[in-house]
C-alpha cells in the first residue's frame, strides 16, 4: 500500500481549499495596494456646498449665459453668450480618476471667444465645468471625449 502523499485524492480535495487561500491573498494585495478614486477626501464638505453650486448653476441660467465647447489642434475654444469676463476657468474632470482632472484658464481672444492650450487626454468621458473668476456663476457640460478629436 502507498503512503497517502502518492494517492491522487488527498492533493484533489485539497487544490480547492488552497486555490481559494491563494485567490483570497491576490484580493487582498490589490485592496490594499490601490486607492479608491471614486471617493472623495471631503464628502462632507461637498455634501454642504452642493446648494451653492445649484445656485451657481442657477445664476449662469438666470443671466443668460450659455457655452459652446470645441476642440481642435490641441487648443480648446469657449463660445460664451451672455455675460463676458476677461478670463475663463475650466476644470476637466474624468469620470472615474480624479487624479486625472485638469484645471485650464481661458483667456478672451475675441468677442466671447476663449482659448487654452488642450493637453492630449486619456481615453474616456469628461465632464467640462465653466467658472467666471469671481465664482458667481458656473455651467456644466458633458462629454468631451479623451484620445479622440471633436466632442
Amino acid at each position: 500500500m502507498k503512503p497517502w502523499y502518492r494517492e491522487p485524492w488527498p492533493w484533489i480535495l485539497m487544490s480547492g481549499p488552497a486555490a481559494v487561500i491563494v485567490a483570497g491573498a491576490f484580493t487582498t494585495w490589490i485592496a490594499v495596494s490601490t486607492s479608491d478614486g471614486l471617493v472623495a477626501d471631503d464628502y462632507y464638505k461637498r455634501g454642504l456646498a452642493v446648494n451653492a453650486v445649484i445656485r451657481r448653476e442657477q445664476a449662469a441660467a438666470q443671466r443668460g449665459i450659455e457655452a459652446r465647447i470645441e476642440r481642435a489642434a490641441g487648443m480648446m475654444r469657449v463660445r460664451l453668450s451672455g455675460d463676458a469676463p476677461a478670463a475663463l476657468f475650466a476644470s476637466l474632470v474624468h469620470r472615474t480618476q480624479a487624479g486625472r482632472d485638469l484645471r485650464l484658464r481661458l483667456e478672451r481672444t475675441r468677442d466671447g471667444v476663449y482659448e487654452a492650450a488642450l493637453p492630449p487626454l486619456p481615453a474616456g468621458r469628461w465632464r467640462v465645468i465653466l467658472d467666471d473668476p469671481r465664482g458667481e456663476w458656473r455651467i456644466v457640460k458633458e462629454g468631451l471625449h479623451g484620445a479622440q478629436e471633436g466632442l
